[in-house]
């Protein structure tokens, strides 16, 4: 997490002021000669534009809702209920309750969700380039979900979610433990010991998963799919509705957590139990959203990092943002994938791996450019 520096007031004692550094072409979107926003991320900080990427979420959520093979679209409602259509309304009417809303309402949550756990992430490592699926989290939650399928088959999604939350804590903790043991200079590291120790985790996962032939299983879980999603099995999501907003409630703490132990003991903050949080608060939406769902890969890398571009490194400012943009994220990716090869469908899970792969390089090479 970078920090602001604030220079001195110049008190007047008779010394010249430091010259200035030249500011670039085009800078002046960002923030002026003086170190204040600008106009742009002013623009974006306000409530109203915040209500704007909202409204414009709402519209794509609309667009969700009637986009599938069932013809169930606005003019389809209008012109039953013009022409007295009672059984065919009904029917479009519980296609809606049963498929249609529930899918929209998780990729929203799903969506949501997993960016903020990606934010707190980045707080909790202080690295820009890690999420729950390159560290390791979203492994060790599908490796809880293989141990209980095998060993308590007949268990209940709610007790299946425990156990894939406390292998996710287990992961999490392991990946940061093995950063306080390595000394990495390169701030580019992180993410590929994290990717490392992931695959470590899917390659163990994947042999017990082969052994016991549940090999099919475990990529339902690896790769996220809305198409199953009907009312009945999506309600475990309201609970990363209620995490999400600790995370917002929290959000100062995890900011001065980012600064290290030091830091947040002058601060009086107790450092270790806002890192627990933090692990919590990760491993059971990944969990969560692993068992509903399956996993999404980059959302909660490459959307904390765009918002960051946008508006800064302010965690409270920046969580609606990422809510927001999140949710939005994987709705358009949800839309794309059920119309680009319509009537058949992508998994929103390929579509947003795609996308994200190619943003996360491009960060990384924006990255190693500027150093």
């Amino acid at each position: 997490m970078s920090t602001i520096a604030h220079a001195p007031e110049n008190t007047g004692g008779g010394s010249a002021p430091e010259p200035q550094p030249a500011v670039k072409p085009g800078a002046s979107n960002r923030s002026d000669q003086a170190g204040r926003p600008g106009p742009f991320r002013r623009l974006l900080r306000s409530n109203g534009a915040l209500v704007i990427a909202a409204l414009a979420v709402l519209v794509l959520a609309v667009i969700s809702t009637f986009v599938g093979v069932a013809d169930v679209t606005p003019a389809t409602l209008m012109r039953q209920m013009a022409g007295g259509d009672t059984a065919g309304l009904q029917e479009s009417f519980h296609l809606l309750a049963v498929s249609r809303f529930p899918r929209t309402i998780s990729v929203i949550l799903a969506g949501m969700a997993m960016a903020v756990a990606g934010l707190i992430m980045q707080q909790m490592a202080r690295n820009k380039f890690v999420e729950p699926s390159t560290v390791g989290t979203v492994e060790s939650a599908s490796l809880g979900l293989l141990a209980v399928t095998v060993l308590v088959p007949s268990a209940p999604l709610l007790g299946k979610m425990g156990v894939a939350a406390v292998f996710a804590v287990g992961g999490t903790a392991l990946f940061l433990a093995v950063l306080q043991k390595i000394p990495l200079r390169n701030a580019l590291l992180v993410p590929l010991v994290g990717i490392m120790l992931g695959n470590v985790i899917a390659a163990i996962t994947t042999f017990f998963a082969y052994r016991f032939n549940l090999l099919q299983t475990l990529n339902t879980w690896m790769i996220g799919d809305f198409s199953g999603v009907i009312k009945g099995r999506y309600e475990l999501l309201w609970l990363v509705a209620a995490l999400t907003l600790i995370g917002y409630i929290a959000a100062d703490r995890f900011t001065v957590a980012g600064m290290g132990q030091d830091v947040s003991t002058t601060l009086g903050v107790n450092y270790k139990r806002i890192m627990a949080l933090g692990m919590t608060i990760v491993a059971l939406i990944s969990a969560v959203v692993v068992v509903t769902i399956g996993s999404i890969p980059f959302l909660g890398l490459v959307v904390p990092n765009i918002v960051s571009l946008m508006i800064g490194d302010n965690m409270r400012r920046s969580v609606p943002w990422v809510g927001v943009f999140g949710a939005g994220f994987v709705l358009v990716c949800d839309i794309v994938g059920r119309v680009i090869r319509y009537p058949f469908e992508i998994p929103v899970g390929t579509v947003v791996a795609v996308v994200g792969a190619a943003i996360f390089l491009a960060m990384l090479l924006r990255k190693r450019a500027r150093s």
